[in-house]
Formats: C-alpha cells, sequence, structure tokens
C-alpha cells in the first residue's frame, strides 16, 4: 500500500467534538500528524465534507478549533472512522497547533524516534 502523507503521524488518543447536524459528538483520534489525523467513529462523515471541530490536547487550558476536510471515510470492514486534513485560514494558528503535534509525538514516541519522524525529508 502507497504512503500518501506528507507528515509522519504518531499513535496517540485525544478527545474530539464536533456537530453533525442539531448532534454533538465526542470521539477519540488514532493518530495524528501536523496535517491530519483519523478520527475514530461508527458514523464517519462522507470524503469531501469540511467541519469544525474542537480537539483537547492535554497540554492546554483550552482545546483547539480546527477546520477539517475528511479525505477518506472507511468502509465497513475496515477500522470504523475518517482520516482528516487540517485546514488553516491562519498561519499563527497552525503554527501553534505544529508546535502541540510535536511535544506530544516526543512524548508518546520519545526524543529520538520523534525527531526522527521530524526530520526534514532530503530532496
Amino acid at each position: 500500500m502507497t504512503e500518501h502523507r506528507q507528515h509522519p503521524r504518531a499513535p496517540i488518543e485525544l478527545e474530539v467534538g464536533y456537530k453533525r447536524l442539531n448532534s454533538f459528538f465526542a470521539e477519540y483520534t488514532k493518530n495524528i500528524s501536523k496535517g491530519g489525523t483519523f478520527i475514530k467513529t461508527k458514523k464517519p462523515l462522507p470524503a469531501g465534507t469540511r467541519f469544525l471541530f474542537k480537539l483537547q490536547v492535554p497540554s492546554r487550558p483550552e482545546p483547539f478549533e480546527i477546520e477539517g476536510e475528511v479525505v477518506r471515510a472507511d468502509e465497513p470492514g475496515d477500522e470504523p472512522g475518517m482520516a482528516i486534513r487540517f485546514v488553516w485560514q491562519d498561519q499563527t494558528a497552525r503554527l501553534a497547533f505544529e508546535a502541540s503535534v510535536e511535544r506530544l509525538m516526543v512524548g508518546s514516541l520519545g526524543p529520538q524516534v520523534a525527531a526522527e519522524l521530524l526530520k526534514p525529508e532530503r530532496g
């Protein structure tokens, strides 16, 4: 299977909250990167859907409010959920979020593995 991710992901479970129609959903991530996340859910949104969600990060008193776009909704038989690409309108918010993700990766994977994953690719 070809890897299409632009950023490495770290396995981590964080709480995610979002509204769908008149219902509020509280789900959890499976993994996260600077560019996106995978949200575990039995009721994924269709691919292409943009939505606003809140992501609770342990080191912050308030959750991040992030716009995301569903790039893949897994079919029955796969792990239920949806792959999300983060959509940023503000460079400052993106940089603050990316710094938090880097700290989460160091905490989850250790400094050496995180440094290896986060080092820039040579091209």
